[in-house]
């Protein structure tokens, strides 16, 4: 027998599914975008947040693969591989914002960066929240925790943004940078969170 409680999760889970692969299609589109404006602009930040894409779809694929299944240790192995995600966009960040402020590299103007990079940031921000709630609501670390990995990715996206306004403007090319080493501290507080075990 169907309980109301069955049919709620049922209707949770798609939402996450729903969640997810809205989040997949948004980054694999976004690769293309960002690799025609990163070479146009000849922008590392740009460069490097199509490599970030990348690592927001390896972390969306982890929870697919966990919704589709049940039990603490399925939950668990996909907290450890978020976790290694978290690191790898940590490291990403680290490396890519030493060089651009080593090399003093000056990008050029980039109108297609600056708009996707706006609306990203919009659309990051509201999967996150949905994952947020759907992942409260489902008592899910997984799909949470996911739902901070795009938290990050929106407010990366904002931080791309400014740097490539600035820029343009301003010509403050070490703005972007500086806004990286910030995230990176974020993204290692989570890596720390997730393996300690605190979700």
């Amino acid at each position: 027998m169907t309980t109301t409680n069955d049919l709620e999760r049922a209707a949770l889970l798609r939402r996450g599914f729903a969640l997810e692969y809205a989040t997949l299609a948004w980054n694999v589109v976004g690769i293309v975008v960002l690799t025609i404006a990163a070479v146009a602009a000849q922008s590392v930040a740009l460069a490097g947040f199509g490599l970030d894409s990348l690592i927001e779809i390896g972390a969306s694929t982890v929870v697919i693969w966990e919704l589709s299944g049940t039990g603490e240790e399925r939950q668990r192995r996909a907290l450890r591989m978020i976790g290694v995600g978290f690191s790898l966009l940590a490291t990403y960040l680290l490396v890519q914002s030493t060089v651009v402020i080593a090399t003093g590299f000056h990008p050029r103007h980039s109108t297609l960066g600056i708009a996707w990079t706006a609306v990203t940031a919009v659309v990051m921000f509201g999967l996150a929240f949905g994952k947020a709630r759907t992942g409260a609501a489902l008592d899910n670390p997984v799909l949470r925790t996911e739902g901070r990995v795009t938290l990050i990715d929106g407010l990366l996206a904002a931080a791309v943004l400014v740097g490539l306004v600035l820029n343009s403007t301003l010509g403050w090319w070490w703005a972007d940078p500086l806004a990286g080493y910030v995230l990176v501290y974020y993204a290692l507080r989570e890596v720390n969170d997730i393996f300690r075990g605190d979700h």
